[in-house]
């Protein structure tokens, strides 16, 4: 018999090569019912997969990010037997879920696949759905897996073979279908109700411009039709929201050939929210103990190599460069040049915690498929600190951390939000991690006891640390629901013990400081992105590059209306005057249109009685004021950070 451990502690005993259904059957028909696939000891299976040894089981549904992403993973399968029965000789790539749903990189051959093909596909989609085809997880050796594409005559799945060891190869067949997969997926078809294709594009294989371009088709489903209809609901007004379409509206930001793909160019408008997030940044920060510090772009070789980045993360680096017989590269991350600035002093115990904080730019060279606006750019200005502390400090200095983090979660009205707890995996040590387990597991349980202590909500999720640490990625959610990736949170044992850094004990020994790494403001391109779409364009006073825009009804009326803009400039206050030719209907569309919070109409009787008639976005008129009294209205809002 072997004993499975259940979420809430209970043990029940099972013979060996049950299945997660089986299991989940024995306990309650609806929970068997409702279950996509099931943890095991940490890693999702298929619930027809058997267990054959004492393991702990969570069971997982469409609630859950992995029962989606199982679903997702399963879904892209069905559309590649789809493609297949439609499009006979189609090779194929990769088929991930992603996190609004999947998709397959796809070879289609002669045809070439587009938007038009894409309800035929979903009508195939949902013929086979419909046949409850079975998914069948099958281990294959290697050679007999290189026999079946060679007779297929798949390339890309023989390419992908070759990274794989002999005897941890498995392939999944559904209906007529079968690939090349780690899995996991769901028990069968039926349960796919709703499908939506949403997408064709091309992609590099890969993602490797020297590569052949594929073909790659983006879906989404669902377990019932209802869900798609609200997933709909919710994408048109994500797309109203698109910050690629408000940064060109709202003239943000811009790309530009002559610069290269992913290297924002920021605008005036873009520019001005920059400086109010780092002023607002700064002065939290200085408020918080953190001192400012600056790094070059550039660094030799060799500092990446102590640090450790290189062989870890040398492929997300820019090509080197050879200056004066030296090789530099352009600076991927902030952390290394700050130990440097530790080390230039000594340091002693009273001197810590030591908090570093800098907005430096950094360079990562993101594969050309993977670019997306200001989400994924090869030019990033990061939010970045690092605080160097003793193992006593680590505890409430990360309670600090985590404090900071909501307070701007509740400046930016950010009401939903998850810490995403990432930890190591014991059997990549010396590969994907620092091989060091002692301070693994030190770490760890550190992080998790101020999680557990704090209260904040957040997840574990095995084998997504750092490779120097464990570390939080902090999850948040839009106001209509979107999920973005947004800040980090790290904790680096490694990399004090790589530079040495060290500090006089009360012992007056040298000792190695704990670092804890964090950027909770994320970059400027990200987190601006998702205020962008947060906030539908529509940014709080403070923020908003143009605060207030004149109206004056005729030619007339300009020389009060700069004379009104002069004393709100004085106040700091920023605006615009809009003095074309137009009628006073057409300039009020206009400004709302550009998410311009305030406009003031004048008139004939403005001009007479110096007082000014006042409008707000999106509520229409707020009545006749003095210009004092609409300057201290905004005053207000700007100083509440409104």
């Amino acid at each position: 018999m072997i004993k499975i451990t259940f979420p809430d502690g209970n043990i029940k005993e099972f013979d060996p090569g049950i299945t997660g259904m089986e299991i989940a059957k024995s306990i309650h028909h609806g929970l068997a019912k409702r279950s996509l696939s099931a943890k095991v000891n940490g890693e999702v299976y298929d619930l027809t997969r058997p267990i054959k040894t004492d393991a702990s089981i969570e069971f997982l549904s469409w609630e859950e990010k992995e029962g989606k992403s199982t679903f997702w993973h399963s879904s892209a399968h069905l559309m590649a037997e789809a493609i297949e029965s439609l499009y006979p000789g189609t090779k194929f790539g990769i088929g991930p879920p992603v996190d609004q749903g999947f998709y397959y990189d796809i070879d289609p051959g002669d045809h070439q696949i587009s938007a038009d093909d894409l309800p035929k596909i979903e009508k195939k989609m949902m013929e086979l759905a419909r046949q409850k085809n079975a998914y069948h997880r099958k281990e294959i050796s290697k050679k007999d897996a290189i026999a079946y594409f060679s007779d297929k005559g798949d390339q890309y799945k023989l390419e992908l073979l070759e990274e794989l060891e002999d005897g941890h190869i498995t392939f999944y067949e559904q209906g007529g279908f079968t690939d090349l997969c780690r899995g996991p997926h769901i028990p069968n078809t039926e349960l796919i109700k709703a499908i939506k294709l949403t997408n064709v594009s091309g992609a590099y294989w890969r993602g490797d411009e020297h590569n052949t371009q594929m073909t790659r088709v983006y879906g989404i489903t669902f377990p019932k039709q209802k869900e798609l209809e609200e997933w709909e609901v919710m994408m048109e007004e994500a797309q109203k929201r698109d910050h690629r379409k408000l940064g060109k509206e709202l003239e943000i930001f811009t790309f530009d050939d002559d610069v290269g793909p992913g290297l924002p160019l920021w605008l005036p408008n873009g520019a001005f929210i920059i400086e109010k997030l780092e002023e607002f940044a700064k002065k939290t920060e200085e408020e918080a103990g953190y001192d400012r510090v600056r790094t070059p772009h550039i660094a030799k070789e060799n500092l990446y190599i102590t640090s450790g980045h290189l062989p870890y993360y040398k492929e997300s680096m820019f090509p080197p460069m050879e200056l004066d017989g030296t090789t530099y590269y352009l600076k991927a991350m902030n952390c290394p040049h700050h130990h440097k600035i530790f080390d230039a002093l000594p340091r002693s115990y009273k001197d810590l915690p030591i908090r570093l904080a800098e907005y430096g730019t950094c360079y990562r060279y993101e594969k050309s498929g993977e670019l997306f606006g200001l989400m994924r750019v090869r030019s990033l200005q990061m939010n970045d600190a690092h605080i160097y502390c003793t193992k006593d400090q680590f505890e409430n200095e990360f309670k600090r951390v985590n404090e900071l983090y909501l307070k701007y979660f509740k400046t930016f009205e950010i009401e939903k939000y998850v810490m995403r707890f990432s930890t190591h995996d014991p059997e990549k040590l010396g590969k994907k991690y620092v091989d060091n387990p002692t301070l693994w597991a030190e770490t760890e349980e550190m992080v998790r006891n101020v999680l557990i202590e704090t209260g904040v909500p957040y997840v574990e999720v095995p084998d997504e640390a750092a490779f120097y640490g464990p570390k939080i990625d902090i999850q948040v959610w839009s106001a209509i629901g979107r999920e973005f990736t947004l800040a980090t949170n790290q904790v680096d044992f490694a990399q004090p013990l790589s530079f040495d850094l060290t500090y006089t004990t009360t012992e007056n020994d040298r000792a190695h400081p704990i670092v804890i790494h964090r950027a909770p403001l994320s970059t400027h391109e990200r987190f601006i992105g998702f205020l962008l779409e947060h906030y539908a364009g529509k940014f709080p006073l403070w923020l908003c590059p143009k605060q207030y825009a004149i109206l004056p009804i005729a030619d007339r009326h300009i020389s009060f209306a700069e004379s009104i803009k002069t004393k709100l400039a004085n106040r700091n206050l920023r605006g615009t005057i809009d003095d074309r030719v137009e009628s006073i209907g057409k300039k009020i569309r206009d400004t709302e249109l550009k998410k311009i919070p305030y406009m003031i109409i004048l008139g004939d009787k403005e001009v007479e009685s110096g007082q000014v008639a006042a409008r707000k976005q999106g509520e229409g008129d707020q009545g006749s004021m003095s210009i004092e009294e609409f300057g201290n209205l905004l005053q207000t809002k700007v100083d509440n950070l409104e």
